[in-house]
């Protein structure tokens, strides 16, 4: 193929000796030579006038049968003197910029980490604990991986392992990669080339284990699993781009899931580790499911989401979330929609600035999937819009009224539609859809408080899920110590009805 094409022409262009050869005949073309090739016959004897055929588009043909084929350029043969011009001092050499197998380490590198190797083992073998040192100081990975890069080194459970074991594995797998690289040769099992959701519940289950923050869950077990399929969630719906349950290298290194990790290693507050991580966040994300789940069969339907949020949403946008149009259910029962798929609907519902959810909600309006909101399908949805502010004797607003104002919001390339590029390129997308399906938000927006847009202007490193998080958990919590209070104690709680805080 072309790419493979391409991969082995770098390859050759960054030896020496290519770089050598082509100068020297880019040299001879100059000056009206006759050009020289590796096997060291004469090609093409080229005038002044017609040097520019080296540039031509049309490519070579291939070699006819009975002819020899040249000689790798790799070894090209003398050439005889005076054939061409020599090649001037101080001629620039392309470097070599494609690493396959991961760039070199600099020799400084790789003594520093020789040292730090000797020093660590000490000429014994290092049991799972007094590995840690090595997998943070030397690999540079979070300790919570350590056990999980003891294991593939220790592949023989001796329970230990030498200095010799770590020099094989680490110069086999992990020395001439980055940080990225090294976390998914880690994480990942022997042989593929992507991460699953089982990949990560080793990970957790140590965080889980040694997080101080985390410490108060031990006492309920149950919620430590929801706990770790929440961050399992969380992680796939903003890593995950293609949506098919398996994480690619490049998604990995396109995210910050790495810089959440090294957070987690360092910060005894679990809850100041937004991305991911917060127990408050899971806490929220538990509750609002919930109190959605009335039959606690741990499945919600179209009825009980209809409730979400104070009956805020419509019920062509819930018709059109429970027809899987956005994602598909994993739940595995028809009209059902389990845990998960709720992770994605909450945090696509209440976070419409991320790409995410943008593409959630574009599929969502999209009603004959051809990749484009077209003036009628918002008509359809905001009929039903419409019908609910009169109900509520708010007063009604013309859908010709949204549609210039949506124009002026989204500016889009083709006023006869938009596109999911447009709504990318606009920080108020969100209000786009807010406008077509969720009544309650749409009203907020038309009657904002000019002191909530001032504090989120100011608190510009959080994003809306965390805003609406925060305010969850407080409430949440609040509500929570009104019911010990009411019940006369603070100690006790009904795991069958109340997650635990």
């Amino acid at each position: 193929s072309k790419l493979k094409i391409d991969e082995l022409f770098l390859q050759w262009i960054s030896i020496t000796e290519s770089q050598k050869l082509v100068l020297s005949l880019l040299e001879d073309a100059k000056a009206g030579r006759p050009l020289i090739g590796p096997n060291g016959t004469s090609a093409w004897p080229l005038s002044p006038n017609s040097t520019s055929a080296l540039f031509s588009a049309t490519p070579p043909l291939s070699p006819q049968k009975g002819c020899s084929p040249p000689r790798s350029p790799m070894s090209p043969t003398k050439r005889s003197v005076g054939a061409s011009a020599p090649i001037p001092r101080g001629a620039h050499h392309l470097p070599q910029f494609y690493f396959p197998s991961g760039r070199p380490r600099s020799k400084e590198l790789v003594k520093e980490a020789t040292s730090k190797i000797v020093a660590l083992f000490a000429g014994k073998r290092l049991d799972v604990e007094a590995f840690v040192q090595v997998t943070k100081e030397v690999v540079g990975l979070p300790s919570f991986l350590n056990a999980l890069l003891f294991s593939r080194i220790d592949s023989a459970n001796a329970g230990s392992v030498s200095m010799e074991q770590f020099n094989e594995y680490w110069r086999a797998k992990l020395e001439r990669f980055d940080i990225s690289t090294r976390a998914f040769e880690v994480l990942r099992q022997p042989g593929m080339d992507y991460l699953t959701h089982d990949d990560f519940r080793p990970t957790i289950r140590v965080i889980l284990d040694t997080h101080p923050g985390l410490e108060f869950l031990k006492e309920a077990p149950e919620f430590q699993e929801r706990y770790a399929e929440t961050v399992i969630y969380r992680i796939f719906y903003s890593v995950n781009r293609k949506g098919d349950r398996r994480i690619t290298l490049r998604e990995l290194k396109r995210s910050d899931l790495l810089e959440a990790m090294a957070m987690v290693d360092v910060e005894e507050d679990i809850n100041k580790i937004l991305k991911y991580f917060s127990y408050e966040h899971f806490y929220v994300i538990y509750c609002k499911f919930w109190e959605l789940d009335t039959d606690h069969d741990f499945l919600i339907d179209r009825e009980d989401l209809l409730r979400y949020g104070n009956h805020a949403l419509t019920y062509r946008i819930v018709d059109r979330i429970f027809s899987q149009a956005p994602r598909r259910f994993v739940s595995g029962l028809e009209g059902k929609m389990g845990y998960e798929d709720f992770c994605w609907f909450i945090l696509s519902e209440e976070d419409k600035t991320s790409a995410v959810s943008l593409e959630y909600w574009f599929q969502c309006i999209d009603l004959d999937c051809d990749g484009q909101i077209r003036p009628s399908e918002m008509r359809y949805f905001y009929a039903e819009q419409l019908h609910r502010m009169e109900c509520l004797s708010q007063e009604p607003v013309l859908f010709e009224d949204i549609l210039c104002q949506v124009h002026d919001m989204i500016k889009p390339a083709d006023e006869s539609r938009f596109l999911l590029s447009d709504l990318k390129a606009c920080k108020l997308a969100g209000n786009f859809f807010n406008i077509l399906f969720n009544l309650n938000k749409f009203i907020a927006f038309e009657t904002r408080d000019p002191f909530l847009i001032r504090q989120e202007r100011e608190d510009v490193h959080l994003t809306e899920w965390d805003r609406f998080a925060r305010t969850e958990y407080i409430r949440l919590s609040n509500e929570e110590e009104g019911e010990d209070a009411s019940n006369g104690s603070a100690e006790v709680l009904d795991d069958s009805m109340e997650a635990p805080f």
